[in-house]
């Protein structure tokens, strides 16, 4: 083989080589360009689903994951929209494809958790949050302590779920599910210096809604304090007057006296 001929390999294996690196270098940009797509189509799915506009939420989450199919985001938020529509079936297809991607992830594990509570599946659903709450790395774990207790709650299991309640306070103070949630325990244990205690410390840091002024009624109530019973029944009626809470209070027989103070 001449010198000349060499060169001519040299050089062609130079530039074979070159276009090769190009055509990666091109792919891997064309990689970027598409989870970053996937990010922003994430984003406008979330204010979509904000807005109650689900059906282009579900068009723009969809798309997400069709342009990285690794987004766990996209399947997480994708899990949410399906419960709000009321399709447990699809979401926790989601949230299962979501684990096989991402499996060591705690706030996916809290966010399963709430599903399988949902769905009163209610010793998986204690699993999916003790996985979460018991990772020393988690720094949202009184999160999972809040969900679990909130879950447990709803299941009348009161004993344990005061106790996840009170770890999820003791760590975030004012966590304002958990307040709530211990507030409802409260009342339905008869405990309504517990319930009262909670709300009032969820209304120090929230707006009053029909279901807080509900607990806060039965508290006070219960506890024979008229003024304070007249006036949070007072300010539901006027606040809330078409609740379910407002019917309740109606059916206490009180609302003449309520609307005479």
């Amino acid at each position: 083989m001449s010198i000349r001929s060499g060169f001519l390999i040299f050089v062609i294996a130079l530039v074979l080589s070159g276009c090769g690196g190009n055509s990666n270098v091109k792919e891997d940009q064309e990689e970027k360009d598409l989870k970053q797509a996937s990010l922003t189509n994430v984003q406008l799915g979330v204010g979509y689903l904000r807005r109650g506009d689900y059906k282009v939420a579900e068009e723009k989450l969809l798309k997400a994951i069709d342009q990285d199919t690794d987004n766990v985001v996209a399947y997480t938020t994708m899990a949410f929209l399906m419960m709000q529509l009321n399709k447990l079936e699809e979401a926790e297809e989601y949230y299962l494809a979501a684990l096989d991607i991402k499996g060591n992830d705690p706030d996916l594990h809290n966010s399963y958790g709430t599903y399988l509570c949902r769905a009163g599946r209610i010793n998986d659903a204690m699993l999916e949050f003790k996985e979460a709450y018991t990772n020393p790395f988690y720094k949202n774990a009184y999160l999972a302590y809040s969900n679990a207790g909130t879950c447990l709650l709803q299941e009348g299991k009161y004993k344990q779920a005061e106790k996840m309640l009170r770890r999820a306070v003791k760590k975030q103070p004012e966590l304002s599910g958990a307040l709530i949630s211990l507030a409802e325990l409260g009342v339905k244990t008869k405990k309504y210096m517990m319930a009262r205690a909670f709300i009032e410390r969820y209304h120090a840091i929230n707006k009053p809604s029909a279901e807080s002024l509900w607990l806060q009624v039965q508290a006070e109530r219960a506890l024979g304090a008229k003024e304070h019973y007249y006036k949070y029944a007072r300010q539901l009626l006027d606040e809330f007057p078409d609740s379910e809470q407002a019917g309740l209070v109606e059916e206490l027989g009180h609302r003449d006296r309520i609307k005479e103070r």
